[in-house]
């Protein structure tokens, strides 16, 4: 029987190398790896690092956020919808207390990729024709900023924008050592008519996608030769382990059924989903279960 020939659109990353490199196969299946930017596969991954605020707009607390005009790229960006939550839950920040203006962080005229249909108690409105949301975050016109990718003004350190949580690390070890949760963004999607007409490809993917995961955490393990610029790269793998456990990196649903369930209900309540959603109801069976001897 010939082998399937499906197309992977995916992201440089470390985990899903071997796949993108071949050296790791998915039975059954001739997998095309075209390795694209986040925004360019699914338009849109994150937590208080990813955060941030004018230095001129009178917060600082997470608390001050409430009455203050927050930008995001897109408001159903999943890394927004987690810090909206964790913001909710953790420092008394609902999300109908700010206003959320979306549009271009660096280049103006991103748009919703999926149209909204929000309760009325949830103001998102878009930010002018020909702005953005760094420069509005630097000159005032917004009061904070979350987004996954660092703002121009922050990188380029200037002054006016920093960020809220100046302690990222020990906020982010706190907030696991409270919760137990590590924030997940993305996940694999098979298109349904593909799935339908084999079954088996859920299943197929899933363990290639794991011995890929294994083979970047074993090739991070050569300190002959670190595998990234980072001079104490096996101290913080071991720290990281201390903090996170072994399987730190950890897929699938039985390993991060709170987290997805903590992410459903973030989801409903900011008015993305008309009724509370399970985390069984989004996996193929067939991904979730193995064969046992």
């Amino acid at each position: 029987m010939a082998r399937l020939r499906l197309t992977l659109a995916c992201g440089d990353y470390d985990r899903t190398r071997a796949l993108e490199e071949g050296t790791i196969r998915p039975d059954g299946i001739d997998l095309t790896y075209l390795r694209l930017p986040a925004e360019e596969t699914f338009f849109r991954m994150v937590r208080h690092g990813c955060v941030y605020i004018n230095s001129g707009a009178g917060i600082t607390t997470p608390e001050d956020l409430r009455g203050k005009a927050v930008g995001t790229p897109e408001y159903q960006l999943t890394a927004s919808v987690w810090i909206r939550g964790i913001l909710a839950d953790h420092h008394h920040v609902p999300v109908d207390s700010v206003t959320h203006l979306v549009g271009g962080q660096e280049q103006p005229g991103r748009p919703e990729k999926v149209a909204l249909d929000l309760p009325p108690r949830i103001r998102v409105q878009r930010i002018p024709a020909g702005t953005t949301l760094s420069g509005m975050l630097a000159d005032g016109g917004i009061d904070a900023l979350c987004t996954p990718r660092l703002p121009r003004p922050f990188v380029q350190r200037d002054p006016r924008v920093r960020r809220l949580f100046p302690d990222v690390i020990g906020t982010e070890q706190a907030y696991h050592a409270a919760t137990g949760r590590f924030p997940i963004m993305h996940v694999v999607v098979v298109r349904r008519d593909v799935y339908e007409a084999y079954p088996w490809v859920a299943q197929s993917l899933y363990k290639a996608f794991e011995l890929a995961k294994a083979d970047a955490a074993e090739r991070l393990y050569d300190s002959s030769a670190l595998r990234f610029m980072l001079p104490w790269l096996t101290q913080q793998l071991e720290q990281a382990k201390q903090l996170l456990g072994d399987d730190y990196w950890s897929y699938g649903l039985q390993a991060n059924r709170d987290t997805l369930a903590t992410f459903l209900r973030y989801h409903h309540e900011q008015g993305l989903s008309r009724r509370p959603l399970q985390p069984e109801g989004l996996f193929a069976p067939e991904a979730t279960e193995s064969a046992v001897i």
